[in-house]
């Protein structure tokens, strides 16, 4: 397989479009706002959820988030951090998400794990859109 690089401004103006995206993630799940989320993904995505629930579809996605996010963060919250992009081509990368969980007011939840998403994100028509996504707990050992 040949992937093209690219230069270094390029690579940096795009992972900052990667956190923007990761950034309304984190925004629509903080305030309970299934319709922005949904609308982050490609209608033909697939979604694997932190417990396994594979979801192919925009309008799968929808329902699932429609049913489970609107009091979900009644007593929590989470954040979303990008800690790293791998590019596969310029317009397809994957992108490696901390996602840690907080009392609303910012302090960690004791025996909460973390979660570690993985995110596959193309861009199409200027913009980067979530495509196939598996969400991971993290469990210590």
């Amino acid at each position: 397989m040949e992937t093209t690089d690219i230069d270094e401004r390029t690579r940096e103006a795009e992972i900052e479009a990667i956190k923007q995206v990761v950034a309304v993630v984190e925004h629509s799940q903080q305030n309970e706002l299934p319709d922005e989320f949904v609308g982050l993904f490609r209608s033909d995505a697939i979604w694997t959820t932190g417990h396994g629930k594979r979801l192919i579809g925009r309008d799968e996605i929808s329902a699932f988030t429609h049913q489970v996010l609107p009091g979900a963060m009644k007593d929590l919250t989470a954040t979303y951090e990008v800690v790293h992009v791998v590019f596969i081509r310029p317009d397809v990368a994957a992108v490696k998400v901390r996602q840690r969980y907080l009392t609303p007011d910012g302090r960690p939840i004791e025996g909460e794990s973390e979660g570690s998403p993985l995110y596959v994100m193309a861009k199409e028509d200027g913009r980067w859109r979530l495509v196939a996504c598996q969400n991971t707990a993290v469990v210590d050992s």
